[in-house]
């Protein structure tokens, strides 16, 4: 054997180790390969670009399913949560965006998304949080219902956490994201350098109720229980957690004002 067929041989083991160890990885993965490589470039913005740091992994999920709460302050927020999973997290996600032309085949084809209405309670979207967590998924859920662009640490909670959490007999796990860019549409972080941390609490066993029909003043109070956890891994010490009504929506008015607010909070960064 020639020393240049050797030199090719061994440039070409090189190249094949990276492509064979992804190759096994994904054979012990739960993700698919599409899944595989989306959480790859979704990992290089969170480190580059997003500069993210703290929790690298998520604890109590790898034993069965789980409830993933969540402050919302950007629409890339699901990025930094499922860089730390061990499976795909199905975020619960506005209809309007998982039909959209331009989301749709991301949000329900890659991220296997649940499409959610917005007003009241979506019975359909519930049934199916409840059986994926029933079955050893995850569940992503914003109790906010939508990105919080006001001054508050967190707009109102509902508690559909609490309900899912409870019929598939899982814990919930608290989470806190500081410092995740946004500027009033949902592709601005893209373009957005930023330096976020990730906290990531205890899951909450909420295994005393389960047993129990979920009573509407119950199933309010240990959602207050899982926002202040929320508000404990941000050491965030004013004000108290809030739930908000059956058919509260923002105004046109105020969400306008939200916008232009965050859009001064981001030229200031």
């Amino acid at each position: 054997m020639t020393r240049e067929l050797a030199a090719v041989i061994f440039l070409l083991l090189v190249g094949l180790a990276p492509c064979l160890a992804l190759l096994a990885h994904a054979r012990r993965s739960r993700y698919s390969p599409c899944q595989l490589l989306f959480l790859f470039l979704a990992t290089l913005l969170a480190r580059l670009l997003w500069r993210a740091s703290g929790s690298r992994q998520l604890p109590g999920a790898a034993a069965g399913g789980a409830v993933v709460i969540c402050n919302h302050r950007s629409s890339v927020d699901p990025f930094f949560i499922q860089t730390i999973a061990d499976r795909p997290t199905h975020w619960m996600v506005a209809r309007e965006y998982c039909e959209h032309p331009a989301f749709a085949w991301f949000l329900l084809g890659i991220c296997e998304a649940i499409p959610v209405g917005r007003g009241g309670i979506d019975t359909r979207a519930t049934r199916t949080c409840i059986r994926l967590a029933a079955e050893g998924g995850i569940v992503g859920v914003f109790p906010e219902g939508r990105i919080n662009m006001t001054e508050r640490f967190m707009l109102p909670g509902r508690p559909g956490a609490v309900l899912i959490a409870l019929r598939a007999r899982v814990p919930i796990i608290p989470c806190y994201i500081e410092g995740s860019p946004y500027d009033r549409v949902p592709w601005s972080p893209f373009f957005m350098p930023a330096r976020v941390r990730l906290r990531i609490g205890e899951p909450l066993d909420l295994s005393a109720w389960y047993d129990q029909e979920p009573d509407k003043e119950v199933v309010q109070r240990l959602m207050l229980d899982c926002l202040n956890s929320i508000r404990r891994l941000a050491d965030c010490e004013t004000g108290e957690a809030q739930l908000a009504g059956r058919d509260w929506k923002p105004s046109r008015q105020q969400l306008e004002a939200d916008m232009l607010a965050s859009r001064r909070r981001a030229r200031q960064r």
